[in-house]
């Protein structure tokens, strides 16, 4: 465990909320309690190390606590992707008063803000682990590997593990729980992101479209990984995604359709969500299911 250690802080604009944040659940984060403390464990985007982050909130601010080497404020603007503390955030807000669904889905929760990937290359491990098995099965998966083959880091007293490094990944010829079959995808992403198609600059810089279709080069990846890697990896605010079932449900049950959504009914609707398109439609599946478990009155 790393007992190198070194700060910074993340300033905030607009209401943000870290515990809405750790807690949402998402690929493989899955807390159920929130101490103060998000902990994040992960490859830099640099590829060239493994680094555990302490974030905690302070008044208009975010302090992190990095254990691990690289550089610091590479390491900071990744975290700020991640938790999604990288954007306006009173811009954000001002989209939401604009649109009566979103409003109340605001008002629910003022400080939510999507969590993200780590990073493409994490997000495309995630996708090989988890295909056609229970979320929590790809947890488990995710974990063990990351404990016996990656690096592990003491956050605020919890032991957390990052995935190995792709070098890491290369030399891996089996994981309990994974069908050997799986073992050659891994170790193709390990070599794309070695060459450079995994960085989340290069990704970014095209269109998402193109991006898309660019990671779904990797075998396993298809349509429905590939967005989830480009848009939630890369944390791009303003992505529709057409992939995503739960979102046309969510939209269907807190607009008031009596149909679900058609591509291009979605896009319609959306198109009052810019630029945070992807951060709404995530807010409605997350924090519109609460309203939709409310009680009528």
């Amino acid at each position: 465990m790393s007992t190198s250690i070194r700060t910074t802080t993340l300033p905030l604009t607009g209401p943000y909320d870290l515990r809405e944040v750790a807690l949402m659940g998402f690929g493989h984060r899955d807390e159920s309690s929130f101490d103060g403390v998000m902990r994040l464990a992960f490859c830099t985007d640099a590829l060239d190390s493994q680094v555990g982050v302490e974030v905690r909130q302070l008044d208009g601010a975010l302090a992190v606590a990095v254990h691990g080497e690289g550089d610091l404020g590479a390491i900071a603007e990744q975290v700020a992707r991640v938790i999604s503390a990288d954007h306006d955030g009173e811009a954000w807000a001002a989209i939401c008063a604009a649109d009566p669904v979103l409003a109340r889905v605001h008002a629910a929760a003022p400080g939510f803000r999507p969590s993200n990937f780590y990073s493409p290359y994490e997000a495309a491990v995630w996708a090989v682990l988890s295909a056609r098995r229970a979320r929590r099965q790809g947890i488990a998966l995710r974990r063990r590997l990351s404990e016996q083959h990656g690096a592990l880091f003491a956050l605020a007293g919890r032991p957390e593990a990052a995935l190995p490094l792709p070098e890491q990944l290369l030399g891996i010829e089996d994981l309990p729980g994974l069908p050997t079959d799986r073992i050659p995808r891994l170790h193709a992403i390990a070599r794309a992101a070695l060459d450079g198609q995994l960085d989340v600059g290069r990704l970014a810089a095209m269109t998402p479209a193109e991006a898309m279709l660019d990671v779904q080069r990797l075998p396993g990846i298809g349509p429905f990984y590939s967005a989830l890697i480009v848009i939630r990896a890369c944390g791009l605010a303003d992505v529709l995604s057409t992939q995503e079932d739960h979102t046309r449900a969510a939209v269907q049950a807190l607009y008031g359709l009596d149909h679900a959504p058609d591509d291009a009914e979605l896009e319609r609707i959306a198109e009052a969500w810019r630029p945070f398109r992807t951060w709404a439609a995530v807010s409605l599946r997350a924090v519109g299911s609460r309203l939709l478990d409310q009680p009528s009155r």
